[in-house]
């Protein structure tokens, strides 16, 4: 056979090659796909049960009784609880616009003269054995002359305060309104909040009145420095993360049930989402006395100043406890220092602060541990009264001691 006769008997056999070749990768291309496309429906089956699984569990949340809209019943404490439209529906027309002027005096290089400023907040309507009162915060009525209370529909009305307590940052305005623009709110327990509970503020910023927002409860206890309070902290506040802005202060926070658990009272300036609120158990302590004599007078008071423990502190002061509460300055003649608590007797200065050392340590009341100055502040608020003796644990020198302290009244503010 020559060579063209041999080239021309391997044409035939090449292409039998070439088709077999072409058919196996056929077949495993196939192959390939069908295992690709058995791993993908798996993989949409799987996601697709998940979906199911979780519209099955929200259809079942929202058909609970008391959580779909227009109903202010479910307290889940879970977001799907909160029904803000509703809320909204149910407790705009008890929130108020509280109005007035206040006049103020200045140094200029022309002598004193008298500054007139518009003063814009928020409050809300109670019931209060049987008679209507609206509440706010001291520092919004504070000074301020010719109030009023708008409500929700603009209708205004002359209001006057009746009490205040600057320092729980309270205030209690009667209003000459017909009673049909009166719907009270209710007040629940803020001592049964937990921290990621959601709440809805409505009020008014910057006079946009009805305006709501909602969030959620960031962190309870907290302690917050008004002028309005002097030198004393406000105590047991309640963080959270509904916007707030100048003008909600006063107005209602609400649980999911549409309830008061706090009034909205400071805004962190240049912050997002970081709001307080005096609780809603402050208002129910303190309003039979503000409405019948105009004040309150059982802040306890143990006529100390303090800082937080840390462990740079714990070294300087030769003990392992990290917790607690420093003393600094003890009051003169005040209820500490009639007990014997001590207070620092040199300074020291830690990462360019300086600090009073050497004095006690407290580290608990009445059997319940003081972290720092926020849980010390809101225990002796919410569980303490004047003339009560409290049981203090204390360190001093590296060992625990034990104080008994009747605790005082807060002195009177010049306000």
């Amino acid at each position: 056979m020559n060579t063209k006769e041999r080239g021309a008997a391997a044409v035939p056999v090449i292409l039998i090659i070439a088709v077999i070749l072409v058919g196996a990768v056929a077949l495993y291309a196939n192959y390939q796909l069908t295992q690709s496309n058995s791993t993908s429906n798996s993989r949409e089956t799987s996601l697709q049960r998940l979906v199911n699984e979780l519209q099955a569990e929200n259809a079942q949340l929202r058909n609970q009784p008391g959580s779909g809209p227009g109903s202010l019943g479910n307290t889940s404490g879970t977001l799907l609880g909160l029904d803000p439209i509703a809320i909204y529906k149910a407790d705009n027309s008890s929130v108020v616009t509280i109005d007035g002027f206040q006049v103020t005096t200045v140094n200029t290089l022309f002598g004193s003269q008298q500054r007139v400023q518009e003063i814009i907040g928020s409050g809300f309507v109670v019931n209060y054995l049987n008679s209507f009162y609206i509440v706010t915060n001291f520092h919004v009525v504070n000074g301020v002359t010719n109030i009023t209370a708008t409500f929700w529909n603009g209708d205004a009305y002359p209001a006057k305060v009746v009490g205040s307590d600057p320092y729980s940052d309270l205030g209690i305005v009667s209003v000459e309104a017909p009673s049909s623009e009166l719907t009270p709110l209710k007040l629940s327990l803020s001592s049964r909040l937990t921290v990621g509970q959601p709440v809805a503020a409505i009020g008014n910023p910057f006079g946009l009145s009805g305006s709501m927002t909602y969030g959620i409860v960031s962190q309870l206890g907290r302690t917050l420095q008004e002028t309005t309070a002097g030198s004393f902290l406000i105590a047991d506040v309640v963080q959270f993360s509904a916007p707030i802005n100048p003008g909600n202060s006063g107005g209602p926070l609400l649980d999911s049930a549409g309830n008061v658990v706090g009034i909205t009272t400071a805004v962190v300036a240049q912050s997002q989402g970081v709001g307080f609120a005096i609780p809603s158990d402050t208002i129910i302590r303190e309003l039979a006395s503000l409405i019948s004599t105009g004040s309150y007078g059982l802040h306890p008071y143990l006529g100390i100043g303090t800082v937080d423990m840390n462990y740079q502190l714990s070294k300087i002061q030769g003990t392992s406890v990290t917790y607690g509460v420093l003393v600094e300055t003890v009051a003169s003649g005040g209820p500490a220092a009639k007990a014997g608590i001590l207070s620092g007797v040199r300074n020291a200065t830690i990462a360019g602060t300086q600090y009073s050392i050497g004095g006690d340590i407290i580290v608990s009341i009445n059997g319940t541990k003081i972290i720092n100055t926020d849980a010390l502040s809101s225990y002796l608020e919410e569980r303490a009264a004047a003339g009560q003796t409290a049981h203090v644990g204390i360190i001093r020198n590296g060992q625990n001691r034990a104080i008994d302290v009747v605790l005082g009244t807060r002195p009177p503010l010049n306000v």
